[in-house]
C-alpha cells in the first residue's frame, strides 16, 4: 500500500500542475465600452441602439424634448445612462449646444446650477461626458465646478477628448473622482466601413491596454454607426473582448467604493 501511495504521488502532483497551468492559460477577459452620444436630440439609430443587443452606454443630451424619454428607454432596457453635458467649443455654432450649455462667460455658481439641472433632466445618469467643449474644458474654474458636482453626486467622468489641454484629468485625479478618456471616435466619417475600421482600432487598443473606450453618435451618422458596431461584434467575440457599460471599466478600490451606492 505504501509503495502504491509513493507511486501515485507524482501523478497527483503532475495533475495539480497541469490544472494550475490551465488556469494560468485562461485568456484574460478584455473589456471595452461603446459610448453613444446625442441621445435626446438625434433620431437616426436611436431605436437600433436602445433596442439592440450591444450593451452600449447612452450619453443623453439634457434639456431636449426627448432627454427624459430616451434616458428612461435606455434604463428600462438595462442600458447605462450618462449626461452628455454641452460645453462651449473653440469653433462652431452656439445652436449646436442646445439649451443651457456650459460656456466660459458663466460664473461658477451658474455653472453648478446648470450641471445640477442637467442631471435632473436626465434620469438614471451615473456619469457625465462632454459634448464638444474644446474651449470650456480648458478652463480650470469651470472644470473644477463640474468635477465637484460629480464628486457630490458620485458620478464618474468620461473626457470625450475634444482638447489635449483638458483640465478634467488633473482635477478629477486631485479630487479622487473616477475618470477615463475616450480612445476612438467611431463615426467621424459617415460610413459603416469606417466605423468597422474604428472598431478594429478599439479592439487593438483594448488588447494592448486591457480596456478601451469608443464614442459614436445617434443622429446624422446614427444608422451607419449602429450598422458598423453591430457588424463588428463577431470579431470582438473572437478576440475575447467584452463590451461593457463604461462604469465597469473602473476597477481600482477607490472607484469601486465610489461607484457602489
Amino acid at each position: 500500500m505504501k509503495k502504491f501511495a509513493l507511486f501515485l504521488i507524482p501523478f497527483l502532483l503532475l495533475s495539480a500542475q497541469n490544472s494550475a497551468v490551465a488556469e494560468n492559460n485562461d485568456p484574460k477577459q478584455l473589456k471595452a465600452s461603446i459610448i453613444i452620444d446625442d441621445f435626446g436630440g438625434g433620431t437616426g439609430g436611436v431605436r437600433d441602439f436602445l433596442e439592440g443587443v450591444v450593451p452600449i452606454t447612452a450619453a443623453v443630451m439634457p434639456f431636449t424634448e426627448n432627454s427624459r424619454e430616451h434616458a428612461e428607454w435606455a434604463h428600462k432596457n438595462g442600458i447605462e445612462v450618462i449626461v452628455h453635458l454641452p460645453m462651449q467649443p473653440k469653433k462652431g455654432k452656439r445652436s449646436w449646444l442646445g439649451p443651457k450649455p456650459i460656456t466660459v462667460d458663466l460664473s461658477p455658481k451658474e455653472v453648478k446650477k446648470r450641471v445640477e439641472e442637467a442631471l435632473k433632466s436626465v434620469p438614471h445618469a451615473v456619469g457625465m461626458n462632454n459634448h464638444m467643449g474644446s474651449l470650456a474644458v480648458e478652463d480650470e474654474d469651470i472644470v473644477r465646478v463640474i468635477v465637484e458636482v460629480a464628486k457630490e453626486k458620485k458620478l464618474y467622468i468620461i473626457d470625450s477628448g475634444t482638447s489635449p489641454k483638458s483640465k478634467f484629468p488633473i482635477i478629477a485625479k486631485e479630487m479622487n473622482v473616477p475618470i477615463l478618456k475616450r480612445d476612438v471616435f467611431l463615426d467621424d466619417i459617415s460610413s459603416a466601413n469606417h466605423v468597422r475600421k474604428q472598431m478594429n482600432r478599439l479592439a487593438k487598443i483594448t488588447e494592448f491596454s486591457g480596456k478601451g473606450i469608443a464614442i459614436g453618435h445617434v443622429g446624422v451618422t446614427g444608422k451607419v454607426c449602429s450598422v458598423g458596431v453591430f457588424q463588428s461584434m463577431e470579431e470582438f467575440e473572437k478576440r475575447n473582448i467584452k463590451i461593457v457599460p463604461a462604469s465597469q471599466l473602473f476597477s481600482t478600490k477607490l472607484t469601486e467604493q465610489y461607484l457602489v451606492p
